[in-house]
């Protein structure tokens, strides 16, 4: 796909997410990162719901801005997923209000914030990293997801919101899509002791569709 039409799909996603309120204000950041090792971004201060294709900002290899407004302050964070999900053409950060809850639940675990309620969210998230609290913008949220080892493609910052690589920008959309659902699931369930997955069925999903999930997933899951 060339520039000019990736520029146009992140402007397109981009709406629809802040029109279903994904996404409020100025909130959230998407990239695309381009064949010839640079990025488009989406600039700072920026409602997804009324981007510009022209004002997009338009980085080289290197990080630094060819072109364009200046880039969201997240650029660390989409660095280090860049640099560590090496397949990843797409990363997008939300403030989806679910996704921040859950962020923020005491009993979540680091290695695995959701248990495996339904197949497509170990379908489309495999697993959900939870890394702590930095403030928005900090290079420090580097060290923390490069600490992750490139196992998990989508990730929750503490008090802050999620954040999905993927193959693409549709796949990466459609997984913090699925986050977000899964999340509100998780919410309305807390207390009541659901069912979620076997191990047997998530080995099963995992086989069929290749999921690669991270070897370390605690194996039980309990609600609260």
């Amino acid at each position: 796909m060339g520039e000019t039409k990736l520029r146009e799909e992140i402007c397109r996603l981009g709406r629809s997410l802040f029109e279903r309120g994904l996404t409020p204000g100025s909130s959230g950041n998407i990239s695309i990162r381009c064949d010839d090792g640079g990025w488009l971004v989406t600039p700072t201060n920026a409602s997804l719901g009324s981007l510009d294709p022209a004002r997009l900002s338009r980085l080289g290899h290197d990080g630094r801005l060819i072109s364009g407004e200046a880039p969201t302050k997240e650029v660390p964070l989409h660095s280090a997923l860049y640099e560590t999900r090496t397949a990843a053409r797409a990363v997008v950060h939300l403030h989806s209000t679910h996704s921040v809850a859950l962020s923020m639940l005491p009993e979540i675990d680091p290695r695995a914030a959701l248990p495996p309620m339904t197949p497509y969210y170990l379908m489309r998230c495999g697993a959900t990293a939870l890394v702590p609290y930095y403030r928005p913008g900090d290079p420090a949220v580097a060290d923390a997801i490069k600490g992750l080892a490139g196992k998990y493609a989508s990730v929750l910052l503490a008090n802050h919101g999620p954040v999905v690589a993927g193959e693409s920008l549709e796949a990466a959309v459609f997984a913090i899509e699925e986050l977000e659902e899964s999340a509100k699931l998780y919410l309305l369930l807390r207390g009541l002791n659901p069912r979620y997955l076997t191990p047997a069925q998530v080995k099963d999903l995992s086989e069929v569709f290749g999921l690669g999930l991270p070897g370390d997933l605690p194996h039980t899951h309990t609600s609260s």
